[in-house]
């Protein structure tokens, strides 16, 4: 038997409005949101009297989704160290193909996020970086050359 697709990338995040606008100035789009609770979710995620709002965002061509989270009960908790460097053990990042890499850098940044390292050119065929926004969810950008 074989996988028949993924569906979409979990993130777990304190201030989801901070984090929806992030990704919809990427270019995601608000597919829905609303609150999750009772005995069905808390036998899937194995925590006892859990309340959360969720957001589900998805890629202009409606492949991809992301889903935000915010945990009302119990609290989250965090990871430490919380910018963890690229070579952490665990889920480091989500790559984005864009058309303007640049023009995505820019208004980004409107929304707290910086560069991780350096905007770089892989030979003749991507521009590539990768930016650290809210709550220090680090998202790759690649710019595919022509």
């Amino acid at each position: 038997m074989a996988i028949q697709r993924m569906d979409n990338v979990l993130i777990v995040v304190e201030d989801l409005d901070a984090v929806i606008a992030f990704f919809v100035e990427l270019g995601m789009e608000l597919e829905g949101r609303g609150p999750v609770e009772g005995r069905w979710v808390e036998r899937v995620i194995g925590i006892d009297d859990v309340r959360q709002e969720v957001a589900m965002l998805r890629t202009p061509d409606g492949h991809g989704k992301v889903e935000l989270a915010m945990f009302h009960r119990p609290t989250a908790i965090s990871a430490e160290p919380k910018d963890a460097p690229a070579n952490t053990l665990g889920i480091r990042r989500i790559m984005f193909a864009v058309d303007d890499i640049e023009d995505v850098i820019t208004r980004l940044r409107g929304h707290g996020a910086d560069l991780v390292g350096e905007l770089e050119r892989y030979e003749d065929v991507y521009r590539l970086c990768y930016v650290r926004g809210p709550e220090g969810i680090i998202v790759g950008l690649a710019e595919q050359l022509r």
